[in-house]
């Protein structure tokens, strides 16, 4: 065990830190007009530290629950006279007081890594309080809605969901498949969180950001619709260009939560098809003045639907992949990638990447990854030609076109 003394201090420091929170919020009050502040907060995580240490010494658990309890009556007494006079139905500082006692007695009595760590995320959400309810105010209840079934089917389901193959091929793991499934729909809800946040009316170019990261696809199309109705067709272009690079760093951000040992296999040519794109799309936004413009309709990524759709196309997916590797062999893994990245660049690269725990050659994971993006890229031109103009699409090809020929050439420059 850590020195007495050291875990103290820590429990200190952790009232101190949420104190420092709560005592600017009212550094405006008179003094001795709040019943707790930056002093008292970080008394109250020392006194937890010290009766969690005599309860220890003493062997006796209850010297903490009837100290925790004492602190709790006083607290709210004080707490009460001053939402009396101030008329303030809050809870909020009784809870963090509770909170900063528990973790200064789980500083001294317990893991201090985890009072820390817990100390930070108090004072965290304490001062994100502007933020979460602006978060409140701008989330509809369909959205909200989906999200606590995602989270139920997450938390209850996903535990009873079997954890092996049920499949001769051993590609379909249920459980796999479905957290596979919630962390692509996670990474996009975080773009959708902030499109909801920021608004997609402040520009073009933050419409088209913002947009890919729930589906570059659905970005490409929307905008080849307003170019089909009139709209500028280059600044459309060029806007589209740059959400073709926020599929990359989807990509990425995959491959790096995932299998990170793929890293220097993928990065260097993503990343540098990826610039491609920016520069490129840069350079057509720039030559034009794009207007407001109107919202990119991107879905909710946590809808139920899409979600079981996406699990249902990753399962097929992954069960037809591994028939084909055990038929075929390892180079199978590339053409069934490449296949289903037409049209789900996510559900190819995760086929690709659950073979990193196996057998399968590091090189030909990295290539069935660079495979979906390339043939993705393809399909969003497909996709531009359908729904928008001539204007549109033929600079949205062209610079996709250098950007594989880019990102291709980097990648066989790194091979041996």
């Amino acid at each position: 065990m850590e020195p007495l003394i050291l875990r103290l201090g820590l429990a200190l420091a952790i009232g101190l830190l949420v104190g420092l929170e709560r005592g600017w919020r009212e550094r405006d009050a008179p003094e001795g007009s709040r019943t707790a502040g930056i002093r008292t907060f970080g008394i109250s995580g020392l006194l937890g530290g010290i009766v969690a240490a005599v309860s220890e010494a003493q062997n006796n658990q209850i010297v903490f629950a009837a100290g925790l309890l004492g602190f709790t009556l006083s607290l709210t007494w004080f707490k009460l006279r001053e939402a009396r006079r101030d008329e303030d139905f809050s809870v909020t500082s009784v809870v963090a007081g509770l909170c900063v006692f528990s973790l200064g007695g789980l500083a001294v009595a317990g893991d201090y890594k985890a009072a820390a760590a817990g100390g930070a995320a108090l004072a965290a959400v304490l001062a994100s309080r502007e933020l979460l309810h602006n978060l409140l105010k701008r989330l509809t209840w369909p959205e909200l809605r989906s999200a606590l079934v995602l989270a139920v089917m997450t938390a209850i389901g996903l535990p009873l969901l079997p954890n092996q193959a049920i499949d001769p091929w051993g590609g379909f793991n249920p459980r796999e498949v479905w957290f596979l499934t919630v962390l692509s729909a996670t990474i996009s809800f975080a773009g959708y969180v902030a499109t909801r946040l920021l608004g997609s009316t402040r520009g073009l170019l933050v419409s088209g950001l913002a947009g890919a990261i729930v589906s570059s696809t659905a970005v490409t199309a929307s905008f080849g619709q307003k170019a089909r109705a009139g709209e500028p067709a280059r600044p459309l272009a060029g806007a589209a260009s740059m959400a073709a690079a926020i599929s990359l760093l989807r990509v990425l951000v995959i491959v790096l939560v995932l299998s990170p040992q793929l890293l220097a296999l993928v990065a260097p040519p993503l990343m540098s098809a990826g610039l491609v794109f920016i520069g490129l799309g840069s350079l057509l936004l720039a030559k034009s003045h794009p207007g407001p413009g109107n919202d990119v309709d991107a879905r909710n990524p946590f809808e139920l639907m899409p979600l079981l759709v996406f699990a249902g196309l990753f399962s097929a997916t992954a069960t037809l992949g591994a028939a084909a590797i055990t038929r075929i062999g390892n180079n199978s893994l590339i053409g069934i990638s490449a296949a289903s990245g037409i049209f789900d660049v996510d559900v190819a690269v995760l086929t690709a990447l659950r073979s990193a725990g196996g057998a399968m050659p590091p090189d030909t994971i990295g290539a069935a990854v660079l495979a979906a993006a390339l043939v993705n890229a393809g399909g969003r031109i497909f996709v531009a030609i359908l729904s928008g103009t001539a204007g549109y699409w033929l600079p949205l090809g062209l610079v996709s076109l250098v950007a594989a020929a880019i990102g291709a050439s980097t990648y066989f420059m790194m091979m041996p």
